[in-house]
């Protein structure tokens, strides 16, 4: 800190104080300062502080608080099509592999008892909570049988029976080491979400897979609410490719399964797709999608709605 000094004419000139250590610096006796402030300079900069910091946290606590009191636990603020997620839930798959780099790509060699195993693996830990409901809140103890003449009531969760896949199970190596892969389906979680089924069979979608309708045109109406699935080649050669394709329990996920209203222990439901025979050693091409009046399909390379996509190569 500069010192000023007087002279003869009145006048106030700045001079360079002499030199200091810094233990003079944090307290000089001359003076009596810490740090060139004063006793009362540093008592008003701590009350200023103090001030401040107690106003400054009581505007955030404010804040908070108004923004909590407009929050719930159990559903979202926005929900459906006043979301970011919407009103189209996308679609996913097991399994899938442990380095991104390789995402979207299922390649093993059948006779490789590792590369099977690490497949199967990846499987069973996702299905690890359908087999053991214990790992659930509340233990799995709210979780029900359900069919089209019983839905779930308030609070309960529809069975999810994943011994109905058969033959893709875990004892049958999904079919890994027999050449024949399956590949799990679910569909993402929206809050309050309820499928539209195709419940006129002469209403349904031009571009539906022909075995598709046909199956769908076989049941009773009211087994008709489901979600449907198909997964086909993408290109021609893909198609012929990929060989038979079969849906265990069906291609279709019954709707009685839905609203996902966060219920405790809430499972998504899940179908097996198993591709039979697919062609050796040639990566193939395959688009699942999901068939509903109220989900909107888009294909392509980005913004993939109502549909995933994947490579199969089975050596």
């Amino acid at each position: 800190m500069l010192e000023k000094v007087a002279t003869k004419e009145g006048f106030q000139f700045p001079v360079k104080p002499p030199d200091r250590t810094f233990w003079q610096y944090l307290y000089d006796k001359r003076t009596h300062t810490v740090m060139d402030r004063t006793k009362g300079s540093w008592a008003r900069l701590a009350l200023f502080y103090a001030v401040y910091f107690i106003v400054l946290g009581a505007l955030t606590w404010a804040c908070f608080q108004g923004l909590f009191a407009t929050l719930s636990d159990q559903y979202p603020k926005y929900q459906l099509a006043d979301s970011l997620i919407g009103t189209n839930p996308g679609m996913g798959y097991r399994p899938i592999p442990e380095d991104p780099e390789d995402a979207g790509f299922i390649k093993y060699r059948a006779r490789n008892k590792t590369e099977t195993k690490y497949w199967v693996g990846r499987i069973n830990s996702y299905l690890e909570p359908y087999k053991n409901l214990s790992l659930l809140p509340m233990g799995g103890q709210n979780h029900v049988n359900c069919d089209f003449d019983k839905p779930p009531a308030s609070g309960e969760v529809c069975k999810v029976d994943i011994t109905a896949m058969s033959p893709c199970t875990s004892e049958n190596g999904f079919g890994y080491n027999q050449s024949s892969p399956c590949v799990i389906i679910k569909l993402n979680r929206i809050y309050g979400w309820v499928p539209e089924p195709f419940d006129d069979v002469e209403d349904l979608p031009d571009e539906m897979p022909h075995d598709l309708v046909e199956h769908i045109k076989s049941l009773p109406e009211k087994k008709r609410n489901k979600i449907w699935v198909s997964c086909n080649g993408i290109y021609s050669w893909d198609n012929e490719a990929m060989g038979p394709v079969s849906y265990h329990p069906e291609p279709g996920i019954p709707g009685y399964y839905y609203p996902y209203l966060n219920q405790p222990g809430y499972l998504s439901p899940i179908i097996a797709v198993q591709f039979e025979r697919p062609k050796l050693k040639q990566a193939i091409n395959i688009e699942c999608r999901a068939w509903a009046k109220n989900m909107f399909y888009r294909g392509g390379s980005a913004h993939r709605q109502g549909s995933f996509a994947f490579a199969l190569l089975v050596e």
